[in-house]
């Protein structure tokens, strides 16, 4: 059974850091793409930033020069690395990749459970 868990919300003063974690688990043969999404309350899901195998990313235009993502193709893990937090960055933050399965070589794509950040002004 494939698994994506995040880690690493929380509480954070406006200006302030705060990083998620992610850790892929499973039958994995293969991850492609790995990406952070965000939804806030009322509003849809969007993605906040992906990085793909070699390591070429892409950031929504509202969180650039402030949030860093990074993975461990090793670990099979993701990070976003978030700074100069604003409260409209407050969210539950969804860790999302696509995986190709060492069972079936199928791909598919995952997503985690979410964990809450909450920036407070």
């Amino acid at each position: 059974q494939m698994q994506l868990v995040e880690s690493g919300g929380g509480l954070v003063q406006a200006g302030g850091s705060l990083k998620v974690s992610c850790a892929a688990s499973g039958s994995i043969a293969r991850i492609g793409s790995m990406a952070w999404y965000r939804q806030a309350p009322g509003k849809e899901r969007e993605l906040v930033a992906r990085i793909i195998n070699s390591g070429s990313t892409n950031y929504a235009d509202s969180v650039k020069g402030r949030f860093s993502i990074s993975r461990d193709n090793a670990k099979n893990t993701v990070d976003l690395q978030m700074n100069s937090l604003k409260p409209e960055d407050t969210a539950n933050y969804y860790c999302n990749a696509g995986i190709w399965s060492s069972l079936d070589y199928v791909w598919r794509e995952y997503w985690g459970q979410g964990t809450q950040v909450t920036v407070s002004s």
